[in-house]
């Protein structure tokens, strides 16, 4: 049975079951411990007021008055010796009793067979209809002396109350199992419906959701579903814009590539045209390369599960190092660079955390016109460090200072006129993200981007 609503149904069978067996084994424990015991007292005291009865009744008909009690629901035996007697009401199953147990009962002495008839279960007990099975008392009729066995008849015991009573634990039961049936089937029908959703989803189809609300564990499993799918959605329109985004930078590059390539097969090119040309392949190339560079750094640091091993440094002798390797790119236009570094050192990756800093300023160069200025400052707070780097470019609207870190985003045409690849920001984001830090973009004093990266020195 492998389905889940078998599985239930079956174990709510075998708790039943296993409820039915443990509440027998209860019923049996306190039957032989105390029912047992009053049950035979209760019994004794009848068939003492029978007896006392018929001994101060004069001129009682005895047979009639045993019959009329067997009537009433008893079973009697009645004997003055051992082996011979009458029965009275529904038979015996077994008429035999332990030797010497009449001759002891004339002797005036009570027999406790209820009490002391060796059972081993309830049914065995309080329902074995043998002579052995009764109590014992004695009388005197007539001038002879009688012993008088008794029991009730069970089966006069099941009157229509008793039957009633019967039907309606059948029914109970009936019943409970239909009620066991629906409430597996209305439990489990919402984890097929997700099953089915798990199918759809698995085929790249995220709109077939259940509409599954309750205020149960499979209701909030529904909540975790729903929100996985969300999330699934929106990192498959991210893939297939990343590739999408991928394609084109790499298709316009080739295609330059190939134009200029072709251009400069022609014999009667000018030398300055051929300069040109080539120097325009160059550039592309670089492009391409800076782009396979970056991708790839990406592509390694969305596969890191596990935190790098961080290593204390020194985050202002590393930005004066990333500064004065940079230097040609400020000098060749003209743009004037200021430094304010505190000394401020900090657990990081050093690689990674070189990589944001060139992103940050070969960002500043690209987007600061000719003779303007970037300024650097690192700051040491008691528990963190803050960069920030500003430039008097054109600027990030504000509708586009956090799609900035988006892959492959580019914002309005004065700040995309530099080409690019799109993808140095998501790397500083990434970066500083891994290192449990934040990153944002804003307006500048002189209207200038100012990025501002703070990193927890724990």
């Amino acid at each position: 049975m492998k389905s889940l609503y078998g599985k239930f149904v079956l174990s709510s069978i075998l708790v039943l079951a296993a409820g039915i067996l443990l509440s027998y084994l209860v019923v049996n424990t306190v039957y032989h411990r105390d029912m047992k015991v009053e049950n035979d007292e209760k019994h004794v005291k009848i068939a003492e007021s029978m007896v006392s009865f018929i001994e101060s009744s004069d001129g009682i008909d005895l047979e009639r008055y045993l019959r009329t009690q067997a009537e009433a629901g008893y079973i009697l035996y009645v004997s003055d010796r051992e082996g011979g007697g009458s029965f009275y009401g529904g038979p015996f199953k077994e008429n035999s009793l332990p030797g010497g147990t009449v001759a002891s009962v004339l002797d005036g002495h009570t027999y406790h067979g209820m009490r002391d008839l060796p059972a081993e279960t309830f049914w065995s007990g309080y329902f074995a209809n043998d002579v052995a099975n009764t109590v014992g008392v004695p009388f005197t009729f007539g001038g002879n002396r009688y012993a008088l066995f008794l029991r009730p008849d069970i089966g006069l015991l099941f009157n229509e109350l008793h039957w009633l009573s019967a039907i309606m634990f059948v029914s109970i039961a009936a019943i409970g199992f239909m009620a066991v049936l629906y409430t597996a089937k209305k439990l489990i029908r919402p984890l097929t419906e997700l099953t089915e959703a798990t199918h759809q989803v698995a085929q790249e189809r995220f709109t077939a959701l259940p509409d599954i609300r309750r205020n149960d564990e499979i209701g909030q499993l529904s909540d975790s579903f729903r929100r996985m799918v969300r999330k699934l959605e929106e990192n498959d329109r991210a893939r297939k814009a990343f590739i999408s985004d991928v394609s084109h930078d790499l298709q316009s590059p080739l295609l330059n590539i190939k134009g200029y390539a072709e251009l400069l097969g022609k014999a009667e090119l000018p030398d300055g045209q051929r300069k040109e040309y080539s120097a325009i392949i160059r550039d592309e190339a670089l492009r391409l390369s800076d782009l396979a560079r970056q991708l790839l750094l990406l592509t390694s640091l969305d596969q890191i599960t596990d935190l790098p091993e961080f290593e204390p440094m020194n985050l202002s002798v590393q930005l004066r190092e990333v500064i004065r390797k940079y230097r040609w790119a400020f000098e060749s236009k003209g743009i004037s660079i200021s430094m304010e570094l505190d000394d401020a050192s900090c657990p990081g990756d050093r690689e990674l955390l070189e990589k944001v800093w060139e992103n940050l300023l070969s960002n500043a160069v690209k987007y600061t016109p000719d003779g303007g200025e970037v300024a650097v400052r690192l700051e040491a707070a008691p528990e963190s460090v803050i960069l920030i780097v500003e430039d008097n470019g054109p600027g990030i609207a504000p509708d586009d200072r956090e799609r900035v870190f988006d892959r492959f985003f580019r914002a309005d045409e004065a700040r995309s006129r530099e080409g690019g690849t799109g993808l140095g920001l998501s790397i500083v984001k990434e970066v500083v993200t891994l290192h449990g830090g934040t990153v944002r973009a804003e307006e500048g004093p002189n209207g200038g981007a100012r990025f501002t990266l703070t990193l927890p020195c724990s």
